[in-house]
């Protein structure tokens, strides 16, 4: 509980000493929201998928869409008083594992002070403006994903692949690199997927992910779900 306080009242102070983001092009965030896209929904119609959805975000406690299972340290933010503003989005989005270790969010996080506000820009535009789907079913999942979700995954086969990930994975993480230890299969397959496909752009990444097949994929996610 003590741990949790501390937690709470560390971010409630970051949204207070952050600096607020620059103003945003609109288009540009819209082509900055596409890899986000591949977890996460916005606008009309937008329900929980990989991620939560995204409507109403702006006000709303950390961890706080209802229907979504988050993580321990999201919810206790919230329960502390954090809420989602510019300047907790602005830190969270340059680096998600910094200001909340145990997200099971894999992304690296934005360097551009410009990026980041244009994104930031584009979630307030569009998931401001439409009734909230709090607490709506979850979106189907999509089929590529669902298929891999499907196999069962070889843990030690997944642990043999695994070194080419934990070259630059770390278990600790690092400042460009999040840790992928203890990631949820649904999670770290969409991400892998979205590699695969192209709907993020990442050039070790993409190049890595082409070479692996559905039951890599799916006994990788295995693996990792049991690390720490």
């Amino acid at each position: 509980m003590l741990v949790r306080a501390f937690l709470s009242g560390a971010f409630v102070l970051a949204t207070l000493v952050l600096p607020g983001p620059v103003a945003a092009d609109g288009a540009e965030g819209e082509v900055l929201f596409r890899p986000c896209g591949a977890c996460h929904m916005i606008g009309e119609g937008a329900v929980h998928r990989v991620g939560p959805h995204l409507n109403g975000l702006f006000g709303r406690p950390v961890g706080g869409a209802e229907g979504y299972e988050y993580s321990d340290d999201l919810i206790a933010a919230g329960e502390g008083g954090a809420v989602w503003s510019d300047e907790m989005l602005n830190q969270f989005i340059a680096s998600p594992r910094e200001v909340f270790r145990r997200t099971s969010m894999v992304f690296r996080g934005i360097r551009s002070p410009e990026d980041r506000a244009a994104l930031i820009g584009y979630l307030r535009a569009e998931g401001s403006t439409v009734e909230s789907q709090n607490g709506a079913e979850p979106a189907a999942i999509d089929p590529e994903i669902a298929a891999i979700l499907d196999i069962a995954g070889d843990v030690a086969y997944g642990a043999y692949l695994s070194s080419e990930c934990t070259a630059c994975h770390r278990a600790t993480g690092g400042e460009d690199i999040p840790s992928i230890a203890g990631t949820s299969p649904s999670v770290f397959i969409a991400g892998i997927v979205a590699y695969r496909n192209g709907t993020r752009e990442h050039q070790v990444m993409n190049t890595l992910s082409a070479r692996l097949g559905d039951e890599e994929i799916a006994a990788l996610a295995a693996y990792f779900e049991t690390t720490e």
